[in-house]
């Protein structure tokens, strides 16, 4: 008997619907071709929903979401909502409500013609940047002091606990061991955050358990430098929710940029949600000029976790041969149309 998996279906805002539209044709084939089924059940929570309603994730749906599988994302934001309301709301709800406390960001690049350094080619960038997803500065509250006077003070905490950094550390040691290399770096700035010593000590504490794997250790400033200058030297990183949001556009930038850039949302065990990483770009709304390949490389990484490996190695390898046969030659918003490349992936898929 085949496997039925639920999948819960977010379009957002902007380019997100025309994004997620081509990464479900390349699930439904997938399925087809892989013999499972997917039920997907559409979620309209977005901007134009709450222009609408005034309403941006009602606890039903959240209550609803979670007995899916998983969930695949587009992109929210809009400038017609206040700055942060809609993206909070959800992408923010979902990971912090629903604890998905890993943020899993692979970076591979799949031919030298779309990397912008120098003579880098595919065996020297492919790392997985492990983010820790549900701490640090972007879950606290702000804090206003005399706002709008002369002397207005705005704060938000940095904040971090042994138990969340535990399970994030001990989650990128478990993925550095499925590695071949074996190699885990740790980024952060606790020479000058001080609280982030709680990691320095943590992954200390916690490489002992695992002496097959090599450590080492850099501050986000040079870490960011050191991807830029040798991206060969990286393999597995574990790092904070604020600087992990950083370092991941350096490397989608590295890999070909934000149109192949694709992350997982996860808490092992539960249901994970899977999205691109870029925008929403509003202004391209409707134009069909998005690139659909890192939604459709967030489906490979949803099969993956759910299992059917099989899958989730034919839609990689369907954009790999793509992006390998020189069919495409930019992947700039534009140089192809949305829907042509979820053909070209499709054409792959069936080769």
């Amino acid at each position: 008997m085949s496997n039925t998996y639920d999948i819960a279906v977010i379009g957002g805002d902007g380019v997100g619907p025309e994004v997620v539209r081509e990464g479900l044709r390349v699930l439904n084939a997938a399925a087809e071709r892989f013999g499972f089924s997917i039920r997907l059940t559409d979620y309209p929570y977005g901007t134009e929903h709450w222009l609408a309603t005034e309403e941006i994730f009602p606890e039903a749906a959240t209550r609803e979401i979670v007995d899916q599988d998983a969930i695949l994302l587009g992109a929210i934001g809009d400038p017609r909502a206040p700055v942060g309301l809609i993206e909070r709301g959800v992408i923010g709800h979902l990971r912090w409500d629903l604890d998905l406390y890993v943020n899993l960001r692979p970076i591979k690049l799949y031919h030298e013609r779309f990397c912008p350094l120098k003579d880098k080619t595919p065996a020297d960038i492919d790392m997985v940047i492990v983010r820790e997803n549900t701490e640090d500065a972007y879950v606290q509250k702000p804090v206003f002091e005399d706002q709008g006077g002369a002397d207005e003070v705005a704060s938000q905490q940095m904040r971090y606990t042994r138990a969340g950094t535990e399970r994030i550390i001990r989650y990128a040691f478990e993925v550095a061991m499925t590695r071949e290399r074996k190699e885990l770096l740790l980024i952060d700035k606790a020479n000058a955050v001080r609280a982030q010593d709680l990691y320095t000590r943590v992954f200390a504490e916690v490489a002992e358990e695992y002496p097959e794997i090599k450590t080492d250790h850099a501050y986000i400033d040079a870490a960011c430098m050191w991807m830029i200058k040798n991206p060969e030297w990286f393999d597995v990183a574990v790092t904070t929710n604020l600087f992990g949001d950083i370092i991941t556009d350096v490397g989608a930038m590295i890999q070909g940029g934000m149109g192949l850039a694709a992350s997982a949302n996860v808490h092992p065990g539960k249901l994970g949600l899977f999205e691109p990483i870029h925008g929403s770009f509003p202004k391209a709304a409707g134009k069909s000029t998005a690139n659909p390949l890192a939604t459709i490389s967030a489906v490979a990484m949803m099969l993956e976790y759910l299992g059917e490996r099989e899958a989730a190695q034919a839609v990689d390898g369907a954009i790999a041969g793509l992006l390998e046969s020189g069919a495409v030659t930019s992947l700039k918003a534009g140089a192809n149309s949305t829907d042509a490349l979820g053909d070209m992936v499709l054409a792959q898929l069936g080769n």
